[in-house]
């Protein structure tokens, strides 16, 4: 179900530096291409995301995508409320991108709570 009210943002976490500039139509990781949706991620999902799929990193990127009505009927709410969008985005919709780092034998949800003001 999704949440009301839709968030203003969701996230797209990609393990190296996304293409420059971003093009057009993203390009697929290939379990997007595998499961068929991109995988997206709310703002207070990030630590919690990049904890569990990103575990052994040390640095990530995260999209910031604003979550435009295009968006709100190709996009379904999993049990846990994270976004699975059934198309994809591109660099109109890309707001902003970061590149996040954690010292080792720190967690992602420990070296994020600085960027709690960008992952709203």
């Amino acid at each position: 179900m999704a949440p009301s009210p839709l968030p203003e943002f969701v996230y797209k976490i990609v393990p190296s530096a996304p293409p420059t500039p971003i093009p057009s139509e993203y390009p697929l990781s290939e379990l997007d291409r595998k499961d068929g949706f991109v995988h997206l991620s709310v703002g207070s999902q990030i630590p919690i995301t990049a904890d569990l799929f990103f575990k052994d990193a040390t640095t990530i990127w995260v999209l910031k995508l604003r979550f435009a009505p295009k968006f709100h009927s190709a996009t379904t709410w999993e049990v846990e409320g994270c976004p699975h969008l059934y198309g994809n985005f591109g660099a109109e919709d890309v707001d902003s991108v970061k590149q996040l780092s954690r010292l080792d034998g720190e967690s992602w949800k420990e070296a994020l709570k600085k960027e709690s003001d960008w992952l709203v």
